[in-house]
């Protein structure tokens, strides 16, 4: 791209970052004090607000970018995102949304330790809610590497780092100054820029092709160098036995792992009633499901229009066929049309990463500081305050998902996100439905549950060919690779409903009938509800 071209581009960027900033600061002079204020926005949103800062929270960096990159680069193997991430809301909205919301105040702590002895459950909660933030928070920090990098016209791994450092100081300010509104008021006007933006890119693959959508496929197919397989399950996980499990594995972890997302579950507190977080969550299923139809057309569209070697020589794993597609239907690179489209598409992307990544941080700061740092203090004299406490932790987790997102750079977000998906369906599903349905959980089998989920899901990563023994690893220099699938959810996702079982039938603690009786009672009609 030219300097003037750049100029625009970057102008459009940064108007974004200085509209979100502007909401941040008008957000700060609230008070922010309470800490119902700053975990939940003062409980004052819409259905329909809340529905859009749902989407506008869950079509992150791997949505946008690794999706349509792994359909433009797989084809039909890449649909299995699609289908896992929206057929998971139906998971959430019929065993979660109401029940959390009237079960618990700002975390998923919050309604397991309605029946449990609470400092060993909100410390186990707490350290998974942590982790599966953090590697959510990698993936967008990832992304937003590979997008700067490209809209300056930069690939070298210096601009992709201080991209990555640059994301993270912001979401570090968002989260610290505006709390869960100015959150949430982002995450709303980037839904809304998101949505905009993938209709009018849908729109314009449709017309390249006069409307054809089976010649978009046809065309799709050729151009990827792989024919009719490009549109047929195997190309990326049929080769092997091992690859069909890995397919397995990933299905199971972005259908079941959307409930356990703390950073979603923290959503459903910021509205007044149960049946408010159910129609919130209606509205967001209709908003995801059109944006991951659109991103089928626009990952063939990528695959038939740019082409596959095109995407992989800008970035291996595809992040970037979104802009690159755009860039390509304005006009061609050097083409006034095509900066713009591609400056707009990069702004609404980024955009999608600010406002993920402070939802994200704030889900995680509000566990350090309402369940790790309330249990761990408790009774020990005069302590911080919870807002400041979380506020503290907000540039800690920061910090600790920049080190990580330089480190993990080359691999694909929605790779990533996953991962991230795999843990927590395997440390926070497990322990969330057994304390809503199982009349005799007890607080061991709770804690087991968490860290029987969380320990084999991180450690059989570690094993697995992301981290070593594969020339797209982590570390492709040395080889500690015990576990041949990428995703560990086929194994721990069992595993943590297995610890959660066993600790609560080898336990002496009998469980309280009229504890669950209470919270049975409340989380079906919302009886005492805060």
């Amino acid at each position: 791209m030219t300097g003037g071209h750049q100029t625009l581009a970057l102008l459009l960027f940064s108007g974004f970052v200085a509209v979100t900033l502007g909401i941040t600061t008008w957000v700060s002079r609230r008070r922010q004090g309470s800490a119902e204020e700053f975990y939940a926005g003062g409980r004052l949103f819409s259905p329909m607000e809340n529905g859009f800062a749902i989407a506008g929270d869950y079509m992150s960096a791997a949505s946008f970018l690794g999706v349509t990159g792994l359909i433009a680069l797989y084809g039909y193997d890449g649909l299995l995102y699609v289908v896992g991430f929206l057929v998971a809301w139906l998971v959430v909205l019929f065993l979660v949304a109401e029940l959390v919301r009237n079960c618990g105040r700002f975390t998923l702590a919050d309604v397991v330790a309605a029946r449990m002895r609470e400092r060993p459950v909100r410390i186990a909660a707490g350290t998974s809610s942590v982790a599966v933030s953090v590697m959510y928070l990698v993936a967008q920090m990832v992304g937003a590497g590979s997008l700067v990098a490209l809209l300056l016209g930069r690939t070298s791994g210096a601009a992709q780092s201080w991209t990555v450092i640059g994301v993270g100081a912001l979401m570090v300010v968002y989260v610290t100054l505006g709390g869960m509104r100015a959150t949430t008021w982002i995450q709303i006007v980037k839904a809304v820029l998101l949505l905009s933006g993938t209709v009018v890119l849908t729109v314009l693959v449709l017309l390249r092709f006069h409307g054809d959508f089976d010649r978009l496929l046809v065309t799709a197919a050729e151009r990827s160098g792989e024919g009719k397989a490009f549109l047929a399950p195997g190309l990326k996980y049929g080769g092997s036995w091992t690859a069909r499990l890995d397919f397995i594995s990933l299905g199971l972890a972005l259908v079941l792992g959307t409930a356990g997302l703390p950073h979603i579950l923290s959503r459903f507190y910021t509205v007044p009633t149960a049946r408010a977080a159910r129609r919130s969550t209606v509205w967001s299923i209709g908003l995801i499901g059109g944006f991951y139809l659109m991103t089928i057309v626009l990952g063939f569209g990528a695959a038939a229009v740019v082409r596959p070697e095109v995407l992989r020589g800008s970035n291996a794993a595809g992040n970037t066929a979104m802009p690159l597609l755009a860039l390509d239907l304005g006009g061609g690179t050097g083409s006034t049309g095509g900066t713009v489209l591609f400056a707009v598409v990069a702004a609404v992307a980024f955009a999608t990463i600010l406002a993920v990544v402070a939802g994200i941080t704030l889900a995680s700061s509000a566990s350090v500081a309402h369940d790790l740092y309330a249990s761990l203090r408790r009774g020990r004299g005069k302590a911080r305050s919870e807002v400041a406490v979380a506020r503290f932790a907000a540039v800690g987790i920061g910090v600790v998902a920049i080190a990580l997102g330089l480190l993990a750079r080359d691999l694909n977000v929605a790779f990533l996100v996953g991962l991230a998906f795999a843990v927590a369906a395997s440390a926070n599903l497990p322990v969330l439905l057994y304390s809503l349905f199982w009349r005799h959980f007890t607080t061991r089998g709770a804690v087991w549950s968490v860290y029987g989920g969380l320990l084999p899901a991180l450690g059989l990563v570690l094993l697995s060919p992301v981290v070593s023994g594969s020339p797209g690893s982590l570390f492709p220099g040395v080889d500690f690779q015990y576990f041949p699938l990428q995703n560990p959810g086929i194994v721990s996702i069992p595993l943590g409903f297995l610890a959660g079982w066993l600790g609560t039938v080898t336990s002496d603690e009998v469980a309280d009938e009229a504890k669950y009786a209470e919270t049975e009672v409340r989380s079906l009609t919302g009886a005492g509800a805060v």
